[in-house]
């Protein structure tokens, strides 16, 4: 029933606090930034059924990780083999299999013991000298939840690199990302971005064969692949097979402009890539190297001098698609393609009226609310307005602090939070008004009232709170943003109930009692 003058000051001290945090939400102009760096200055951020922007749902293709997967398994057992010099044929992969026969039946033994180690992703058998390696669910559902989390992780690096601000992007599911980006005024550019693999490599043209003589039935010799222009779909390349160098030697990416003043993108290798690509290019001065990009040739140069760690790739690019060609090198190449499930806009004109909706039904549940606790409950009523008002602002100010999404469902979540914010006050003042009965001295009857409300609000909170971090953890999307304001709402109207309510009825009992 005592409340020390450093405790007083506390409270009053995280009340200033949440002020602060949670005015810049109210005042549209004004930023205290603009006064001081060390004040707060941020907003809510507002998800995309508010703000308004585009909502994607990306299907990665893992069938084509599962057959680069398998293929890259046929190339380490065929050196294998080599290495331990056992003889083999018809090593291939085909429907998820690896199949091959080893020409002397006595070394079958030794061949089972080398394949051991492919038992974590493959079920093995042999019949006699033909050994089968299958690819298994275990080592399926692996590799797919890899692939998911690097393609996440890629999509997330290139969208931040973007500009854009408070993304959501999560899985779904074991092939499926979801993208939300919310005020984003140019949603087709993004789509670009992700819609490029951006495997970067770089190879040899065929050195008789000349660019001029293909078409796309032109005959393909062994070793080479026909790939066509980036610029141009009519004209088509004889691209070796072997990659001279690839992407993951490139450690950064920069727009720029070459000798001639169109865009270019310049690029920086690692100093083994550097050494490799050094060593190859002295070797091959006056030779055409083609720069491959997702299996589109975007031009082959001659090699003019001996390059090492730096270079420039050129094409017929615009200012704009230098850029992003760069920011998607920079961010690394996607481990497999990804293709649009789904696509939705949302304007800024509906979120804008979201937003009045949600500001109006809450605006009413709280004057309502407040109207019936002064009437019912007199001066306790305007303790448990005052109350209800902080725990508002102490909720904005927590969104604001830990920089949450803001959705349409929050909101909800909001005005739920005020009801229940009002209940707990209605335990402790039907209980002090049941202890009053009972012709105990008034602050008596305001310390029995708060102890015995207390567990019960706090075992009713703690229910709730459990509730809605379940639906936060197993919940997505809508679900997660309406648990979010729940459960910190839920805490909010605890600590003011508790703590701000209890600090200003004893403060007004103190005083009645000292005047009578």
């Amino acid at each position: 029933m005592y409340f020390s003058k450093l405790n007083s000051l506390l409270i009053l001290f995280v009340s200033v606090i949440a002020v602060l945090y949670a005015l810049p939400n109210a005042v549209k102009k004004f930023n205290f930034n603009e006064i001081s760096t060390y004040l707060p200055g941020k907003k809510v951020n507002l998800g995309l059924d508010l703000k308004g922007g585009s909502y994607i749902l990306l299907q990665a293709e893992m069938k084509t990780s599962e057959i680069e997967f398998i293929d890259n398994t046929a190339n380490a057992i065929r050196n294998d083999l080599r290495k331990e010099k056992i003889r083999y044929k018809g090593l291939n992969s085909n429907n998820g299999k690896i199949t091959f026969r080893i020409r002397k039946k006595e070394l079958i033994n030794r061949t089972k013991n080398l394949l051991e180690k492919y038992q974590i992703n493959f079920d093995i058998s042999n019949i006699e000298d033909r050994f089968i390696l299958d690819f298994s669910e275990n080592g399926r559902s692996s590799l797919y939840a890899s692939t998911l989390k690097k393609a996440l992780e890629i999509v997330r690096r290139r969208i931040d690199e973007s500009g854009t601000k408070e993304p959501l992007i999560q899985s779904q599911g074991l092939d499926r990302i979801l993208v939300q980006l919310p005020g984003v005024d140019d949603p087709d550019r993004i789509k670009r971005l992700l819609g490029k693999t951006a495997k970067l490599s770089f190879r040899f043209t065929h050195p008789r064969i000349e660019t001029n003589e293909l078409t796309n039935s032109s005959p393909v010799p062994p070793g080479y692949i026909l790939m066509n222009s980036e610029n141009d779909r009519d004209v088509y390349y004889l691209i070796q097979k072997r990659v001279m160098i690839s992407g993951e030697e490139l450690i950064d990416a920069n727009p720029g402009f070459d000798q001639d003043g169109n865009p270019a993108v310049m690029f920086a290798l690692s100093t083994l890539g550097g050494k490799k690509f050094g060593r190859i290019t002295g070797k091959n001065i006056g030779k055409p190297f083609a720069i491959v990009l997702d299996n589109k040739v975007i031009s082959a140069p001659v090699i003019q001098g001996q390059i090492f760690s730096n270079g420039q790739i050129t094409g017929n690019f615009s200012v704009q698609e230098s850029r992003d060609l760069a920011l998607v090198l920079r961010a690394g190449a996607l481990p497999v393609p990804l293709t649009i499930l789904e696509e939705r806009s949302v304007g800024p004109g509906l979120g804008k009226d979201s937003i009045e909706a949600g500001k109006f039904a809450s605006i009413i549940a709280i004057v309502v609310v407040m109207i019936f606790m002064l009437i019912y409950y007199g001066i306790y009523g305007l303790f448990a307005n005052v109350s209800l008002i902080m725990n508002m602002i102490f909720l904005i100010s927590v969104l604001t602090i830990i920089q949450a999404t803001l959705t349409l469902p929050g909101i909800a979540g909001i005005v739920l939070t005020i009801g229940m914010a009002v209940d707990a006050n209605v335990l402790i003042f039907e209980r002090i008004r049941e202890e009053n009965l009972l012709r105990k001295n008034i602050l008596e009857a305001i310390d029995q009232g708060f102890k015995r409300a207390v567990s019960t609000i706090v075992d009713a909170n703690l229910t709730t709170f459990i509730a809605a971090l379940a639906l936060f953890i197993f919940g997505s999307g809508p679900i997660k943003g309406f648990s979010v304001t729940l459960m910190i709402g839920l805490i909010t109207s605890m600590f003011t109930a508790i703590i701000i309510t209890k600090y200003q009825i004893i403060t007004y009992a103190k005083r009645q009692t000292r005047n009578i």
